[in-house]
């Protein structure tokens, strides 16, 4: 995962602090990326120094707040919208792009899904028979299952978002849209789920 570039998206919503950011991280992606809240304050820093966040301020107990520049808001609305992986995780990209947007309220994360199924459909036509060797239809295979899988998983999402903006939508559609959560991060180990409540 992009730490860096999913910190700059959570900072859409406006001026933050790290250990609130680190949080809102692990909430947004469901728990499914683990960052180490060391990793959350290095990436800051180095955002401060690339000029993508700035300083907000501090909070009333005196913890400072971050908030985007126009190039780190640029950077987090281009990534928000890519397909691309720069690391060539593809999968998990996609997975942690989807997650965070569709919990960003000012974000259509209906069209990122869209863009999203346009890609891997790509990649669908682009696999098949008449390669030379084995492992590459082997892997060639394995593509076309990844993206096939992929295109199953993002008509789910379209499903759900599609649901969840109706306004039919009943008291038991999930909630995807939430604003930062009030509630201030404990430090120390997170609650194991069978005493989380």
């Amino acid at each position: 995962m992009s730490v860096r570039n999913s910190l700059l998206a959570i900072l859409t919503m406006g001026d933050a602090y790290g250990f609130q950011l680190h949080g809102e991280l692990d909430a947004r992606t469901a728990g499914r990326r683990r960052v180490n809240v060391g990793q959350i304050y290095s990436t800051l820093e180095r955002l401060v120094v690339q000029g993508a966040v700035e300083s907000a301020g501090s909070t009333s107990d005196g913890l400072p707040l971050y908030r985007l520049t126009d190039l780190g808001h640029t950077e987090a609305v281009t990534w928000l919208h890519g397909t691309h992986s720069a690391t060539g995780d593809d999968w998990d990209e996609m997975l942690d792009r989807v997650l965070i947007a569709s919990s960003l309220p000012q974000i259509d994360a209906i069209g990122i899904v869209h863009r999203y199924r346009e890609a891997w459909a790509a990649r669908v036509a682009t696999t098949g028979p008449g390669l030379p060797s084995g492992q590459l239809r082997l892997a060639s295979a394995a593509d076309a299952a990844q993206a096939h899988a992929a295109l199953s998983w993002l008509d789910t999402v379209g499903t759900l978002l599609q649901a969840s903006s109706s306004p039919s939508a009943g008291e038991d559609s999930p909630v995807f849209h939430r604003e930062f959560s009030v509630e201030r991060p404990k430090r120390g180990r997170r609650p194991s789920l069978a005493t989380a409540g």
